[in-house]
């Protein structure tokens, strides 16, 4: 159920017998995810290029288990008064309960057609480009941007005609971390080899008590429609690097 500008996205007045249990799970998560961000003393900055109405896409670097996205959304509500709706990985929509529960959370299917009417819509975007590559990343993958395939989120701003924001998590690798032997204490969460979750990490199935600062940079334009391959791909490049320094200013603050 799609989040309405600045409100929160159980705000109908269409009767539906699951509203209940969609508001409970959705305040739940709620306070988890204040929890989380009080936990890891998560802290935003760069919020003044977060504007409080019309569509917009956020665009950044994933952390392990896609873990601190509750914190982030939370930050993000905090600052702008908007619950962020997400473009989540094709692949957890074909795990039971997975798939009921992220569109309750402002999670919808990651494709092009779901993002392209939510910007429609006005709403504030958030996208991962590096998906499940970055968010199931080994150790040895900390912080590298996985975006070597990624360009549909340059075509998405191209055809939405909507500016991309780009933003940085830093800690975001750090609250979890592959054990040794990992075939011996992973299991498996789809039919998929990369959706794969370790059974101890961080202390014990908790995660480290990292901070987790977050910044947000100045909004790029995208290319005009039709622009060539060359182009889309430099704005990828561009928008990448703008990730990167924002990596180290979230790093050095």
């Amino acid at each position: 159920m799609p989040a309405r500008e600045g409100g929160c996205i159980f705000c109908s007045t269409v009767e539906n017998p699951l509203t209940n249990v969609r508001q409970t799970v959705f305040r739940f998560a709620e306070r988890g995810a204040a929890l989380s961000a009080r936990y890891h003393r998560a802290r935003l900055m760069g919020a003044e290029h977060l504007p409080r109405q019309g569509p917009l896409l956020l665009v950044g670097n994933h952390g392990v288990w896609g873990y601190e996205t509750p914190a982030f959304f939370h930050l993000v509500h905090q600052a702008t008064g908007r619950y962020p709706l997400g473009l989540a990985e094709r692949g957890f929509f074909k795990i039971p309960l997975v798939r009921t529960v992220l569109p309750w959370l402002g999670g919808v299917e990651g494709t092009r057609e779901n993002a392209l009417r939510s910007l429609q819509e006005g709403q504030l975007v958030v996208c991962y480009p590096g998906g499940a590559r970055e968010t199931f990343k080994r150790s040895q993958g900390r912080y590298r941007l996985r975006w070597e395939r990624a360009l549909g989120f340059v075509r998405l701003a191209m055809q939405a005609g909507v500016p991309v924001v780009p933003f940085a998590g830093f800690g975001v690798d750090d609250t979890f971390f592959w054990p040794p032997d990992e075939d011996r204490w992973c299991v498996r969460l789809a039919a998929e080899d990369k959706y794969r979750m370790p059974l101890v990490m961080g202390l014990g199935p908790l995660p480290l008590p990292v901070q987790l600062t977050f910044a947000v940079g100045e909004p790029h334009e995208p290319p005009p429609s039709g622009a060539s391959e060359s182009r889309v791909q430099a704005f990828r490049d561009r928008v990448a690097a703008s990730v990167r320094r924002l990596l180290l200013r979230a790093c050095h603050a």
